[in-house]
């Protein structure tokens, strides 16, 4: 099964990958060039944003706008045809470090946003990343923490089992928990998949029609996708070492988009491109940030 190169985008750590059906379009960003950036499937063209600081994930919202996790806290984002970019901070993330900012990132089915935080060294595999729930108008709110680098997060179909990991080479844990709908709170933690018994790092993530995982197997060029029960079910090859994150996306929601690290600069290498790729299953629609 071939990917396909979309965008030879070079990214230095390309992220977040959204697909936006109205648009035919698909948005991602670059974290430490803090670049907000969209592919239009119909024509091919690329246009890129720059944002003032790291930018790390996004969700769109109801009002058809952005929102972000930063270095800093939680923004909005509004993008505009001459390629100038309004951001508005919406809550400031309190770190206990100077040295972080949040990382990887999406919405639960319900429209809250939901983000991780990280120590950006991640060799002195510190532990004062927090998982971080927003809702619009009150203060972001560390519902978990002791993380290094937190990533893969994910909900089931019915937004019952939200699913993290942590990517980090001394953690590779998958965990699911069971999740309040209601209230937006995660508990029964568990390990979903131990990634020390597979290929890779656990990074980015979605789940698919079926509540299958697809997880991005960072420094193994694959991604991996389990089953709800924790079963590795295949493994689909991108021609680079670093897959970041997946998307589902197209008219039928049957592509899955993956962003990489730009880990290789010679002038042939495909890292830190966009790939496309057919894994057989539908994906769902992202929810709406609520502001």
């Amino acid at each position: 099964m071939n990917a396909e190169l979309i965008v030879d985008a070079r990214n230095a750590v390309g992220e977040c990958p959204v697909w936006v059906p109205e648009e035919n379009a698909l948005y991602w960003v670059d974290i430490p060039n803090g670049r907000l950036q969209r592919w239009d499937a119909g024509t091919g063209l690329v246009a890129t944003w720059q944002a003032p600081e790291m930018l790390a994930c996004i969700a769109r919202t109801d009002t058809g706008n952005w929102v972000a996790g930063m270095e800093t806290g939680f923004f909005q984002l509004t993008p505009h045809s001459d390629g100038s970019l309004d951001t508005t901070l919406l809550a400031g993330v309190d770190h206990p470090r100077a040295d972080m900012r949040l990382n990887d990132g999406r919405c639960d089915r319900q429209g809250r946003f939901w983000a991780g935080s990280m120590v950006l060294d991640m060799g002195q595999n510190a532990t004062e990343g927090s998982l971080y729930r927003f809702v619009s108008g009150a203060a972001p709110h560390a519902e978990l923490g002791g993380f290094i680098t937190l990533n893969g997060l994910a909900f089931s179909p019915d937004g019952r089992t939200m699913y993290a990991s942590d990517s980090h080479p001394l953690v590779q844990q998958i965990w699911a928990f069971d999740y309040d709908i209601e209230s937006g709170t995660p508990s029964n933690r568990r390990v979903f998949v131990d990634m020390h018994n597979h290929l890779g790092r656990p990074d980015g993530a979605a789940v698919d029609a079926d509540g299958c995982y697809w997880i991005c197997a960072n420094d193994a060029g694959l991604v991996h996708r389990f089953t709800p029960d924790g079963r590795l079910d295949q493994s689909l090859p991108v021609p680079v070492k670093k897959p970041t994150m997946c998307a589902f996306g197209g008219s039928r929601l049957d592509t899955l988009y993956v962003t990489s690290i730009r880990d290789d600069a010679s002038e042939h290498s495909l890292s830190g491109g966009v790939f496309a790729l057919n894994p057989g299953v539908q994906g769902l629609p992202e929810p709406h940030f609520i502001l």
